[in-house]
Parts: C-alpha cells; sequence; structure tokens
C-alpha cells in the first residue's frame, strides 16, 4: 500500500476518534495484508497524543488470516483511556459507530522481555514473570462495521479499542489452571455471555505468547508494567450508551474473584480519565 493510502486511513480514524465521530465508510481502500494494516496503525498511534501503556489481543477466525498466518491481532490501550475498577465507570463508545463490552483477563509483565526473541510458544510464555487481573474491554470505533470487515480493518483502527477497565490482582493465579477461571457478563442485569480462561484458544499463554512475538516483530518488544488484556472471556458484547455492563469473575468453585461494573456514555472530544 502506498504510504499516502495508510496515512489518509490513519488520519480519518484519528481525526473522528478526536472529535468523538463516525464514520459512514472504510475511508479508502481496505489493507491488503495485516502488514500493512500494522503500518497504518503505527502512524495512528504516533499521531495519537496519548502513550500507550499495553495492548488488546483478538481472535481472528481461520477463514479470516491470511498470509502472514497470525491467528490473532493486537491493539493499542492508551493511558487516558485506562481505568481502575472504582463503583460504575465511564465507558465511552461512539455513537453511530460499534461498540461493545469485552470481559478480560490482563496480564501485567513485571520484567522486560528480550527484544530479539520474534517467536513465543505459549509455555515459554508461562514464564515471564507477570500479575493477572480482571478487566473490562471497551470495544468501540468510529465505523459501525468494523468487524463485519475484518481483521485488517479492525488493525488499521486501534484495533477497535477504546479503553480498559482495570480490576482485582488475581492473587497465585498461576496455580489456578485455565480451566477453573470462568466469568460472566451482564448488559442491564439480564445475562448475555458466560466463559473463562478456556474461552480464549489455546487459553491465556497462547495469548500472550502472540502479544509478545507479534510485538517484538512490530519493533515494539514490551517491557515491564505494559498491559496484554488476553481476548474476550464471554464473548462480545454489543452496548448502547446508557446501558450497565457488569462482569462478574470466579473461580471454579464460585469463588468471586472480582466484579466490575461500566456504564456506556457517549464518546466525546474529551472522553477519557485519568491513567489507572
Amino acid at each position: 500500500m502506498p504510504p499516502a493510502q495508510r496515512e489518509a486511513i490513519a488520519s480519518a480514524f484519528v481525526d473522528a476518534r478526536a472529535a468523538g465521530a463516525s464514520l459512514p465508510d472504510f475511508p479508502g481502500t481496505i489493507p491488503d495484508t495485516l502488514v500493512d494494516a500494522y503500518a497504518v496503525q503505527d502512524l495512528a498511534i504516533s499521531a495519537w497524543p496519548d502513550t500507550v501503556v499495553g495492548w488488546k489481543v483478538g481472535f481472528i477466525a481461520p477463514e479470516r488470516r491470511d498470509a502472514s498466518g497470525d491467528e490473532r491481532l493486537l491493539g493499542p490501550i492508551f493511558a487516558r483511556n485506562l481505568w481502575k475498577a472504582n463503583g460504575t465507570v465511564d465507558l465511552p463508545v461512539f455513537q453511530g459507530g460499534f461498540g461493545a463490552v469485552e470481559a478480560e483477563y490482563v496480564l501485567q509483565l513485571e520484567h522486560d522481555v528480550p527484544a530479539d526473541q520474534l517467536d513465543w510458544t505459549p509455555a515459554q510464555a508461562a514464564e515471564v514473570p507477570a500479575r493477572l487481573f480482571t478487566g473490562i474491554e471497551v470495544a468501540s470505533s468510529p465505523l459501525a462495521t468494523i468487524n463485519i470487515l475484518g481483521p485488517r480493518v479492525v488493525v488499521s483502527d486501534f484495533g477497535n479499542n477504546n479503553g480498559l477497565v482495570l480490576g482485582p490482582e488475581i492473587a497465585d493465579w498461576r496455580g489456578f489452571g485455565d480451566a477453573r477461571l470462568k466469568a460472566e457478563t451482564f448488559i442491564d442485569d439480564a445475562r448475555v455471555g458466560s466463559g473463562g480462561a478456556t474461552t480464549l484458544p489455546g487459553g491465556l499463554h497462547a495469548a500472550i505468547a502472540f502479544a509478545l512475538a507479534r510485538s517484538a516483530r512490530r519493533g515494539r518488544p514490551l517491557k515491564a508494567g505494559d498491559l496484554i488484556a488476553t481476548g474476550n472471556a464471554t464473548g462480545i458484547h454489543d452496548i448502547l450508551p446508557g446501558q450497565v455492563a457488569r462482569v462478574r469473575f470466579t473461580t471454579e468453585a464460585g469463588d468471586v474473584l472480582g466484579e466490575l461494573e461500566g456504564r456506556a456514555v457517549t464518546a466525546t472530544s474529551t472522553a477519557g480519565g485519568a491513567a489507572a
């Protein structure tokens, strides 16, 4: 893709997000590959007046993958749209765009990882010192059809991310095992999804391994303090301004690990909050 086309796409998404506006269509020609889409994302990140504090991971269905072979994708999480769970948190979604919430298990690295390690296995990822938290991702974009149009479009617009609520830490999480980590999501008190860490294809460590590898290949090796939102643990749940989302994280035995709540609000040019 010619550089001018990448820049035009990045500028259109950045401008729409900054204004809290929607886009009627994808702004230009959809990138041919995920590599091109990440080039667009990198331009958008450089133009966005905030600091990247982590990355959301999304799964790519087999029929929607490209020659890269990537089974997942990444999108940036910015400091001003990282909120600590404290009562009911405002969740900014774009009016006329796409808006959803996702239950997330969120990893925080305790040490830098080797910048020159470009491939990671789940077993290697399991050895990386890290803490695990509960969370809610705000999956929102100015483009209503972002998920329909596919992963190259999702990557082009910050991975369809517009914030992350960081909940309580799951102590001694490595001793639990994925099968013991469960979650339920409610919208306006109606249960809309259930699952847990095993909902993620390959489990937590497969998602973490992808984030480590793809970040290094992009020249953005992950460092101590960086967050990885590992993927939707109960599904992708549409939400509209005014609706309230609640996510309950438990063990298999029913012990509550955290309960988070957020109310969807219309994203504006000033939407966002203080860094957690």
